[in-house]
């Protein structure tokens, strides 16, 4: 039996770590070095970093700011935020960075997913997939932090992701995002069972049962979870810890 993978994914803003409910009303936490002391220290397997404002503000990524947490970080880190030419995602690459997350940028242009792939692996891309529900049960890919309908359905954008090299599926729920109300199921069982790549799940992790259930019911290569690592107890103090997670998720894998 191995456990599976359990990946902490932080937010950065103003190269502060933020945490967010809903994609709104970040609320800051902490900065980023610590925290990846914190866990080097309990040995975590991997690490998501998303820049959420990047892509807005139409900037690149914080270079200066990567360089110093590649050099203190123990774990490959999956990197997103402002990544939109080739020549970006190479100094990303160069930085130490094993992954990159492309969203808006593979939006609105998927051939740059086909480019860093052909270049670097598919297995060094991963395409990012922020969903929201529709009143009417529709869901919908939202690029921009989450800011602008895009009108494609999830599994469509999935599939076309995977067709231009995508190696992994990041799939966050704008709807569970901070809530710590359990995962969108339905949601990530569409994407796991129209994909033949891996799919990470992302999006209301408030509990171990709840980060079990995307393995067991939807059958994802892995969950992410920003709040369940980053606050403790009912009145949510910061508290950034990573459990011990050997004997409670686990599986063939």
């Amino acid at each position: 039996m191995q456990r599976k993978r359990v990946i902490p994914c932080l937010l950065l803003k103003d190269r502060g770590l933020v945490k967010t409910v809903r994609f709104k009303s970040p609320k800051y936490v902490g900065d980023p070095i610590n925290a990846i002391r914190i866990f080097n220290e309990k040995e975590v397997d991997e690490l998501v970093l998303l820049d959420i404002e990047a892509s807005i503000l139409g900037r690149e990524p914080d270079y200066e700011l990567l360089a110093e947490v590649a050099g203190e970080c123990f774990m490959p880190i999956c990197y997103g935020g402002g990544i939109r030419t080739l020549e970006q995602a190479q100094r990303v690459f160069a930085l130490g960075v094993e992954k990159i997350a492309l969203n808006t940028a593979a939006l609105e242009d998927v051939e740059l997913l086909r480019k860093i792939a052909d270049q670097f692996g598919s297995q060094s891309v991963i395409c990012s997939i922020d969903c929201k529900k529709s009143l009417l049960g529709r869901y919908s890919v939202y690029a921009r932090s989450g800011t602008k309908d895009t009108k494609v359905t999830p599994v469509d954008w999935a599939k076309r992701a995977e067709d231009a090299g995508a190696g992994e599926i990041f799939l966050n729920s704008i709807d569970r995002d901070g809530t710590m109300q359990g995962f969108d199921i339905p949601l990530i069982k569409s994407v796991v069972a129209g994909v033949h790549i891996p799919v990470v799940a992302c999006g209301g992790a408030g509990s171990i049962a709840d980060l079990n259930e995307p393995f067991e019911k939807a059958g994802v290569s892995a969950v992410a979870a920003g709040s369940f690592f980053v606050f403790h107890g009912k009145h949510k103090a910061v508290l950034i810890s990573y459990p011990d997670l050997n004997q409670t998720i686990s599986g063939d894998k």
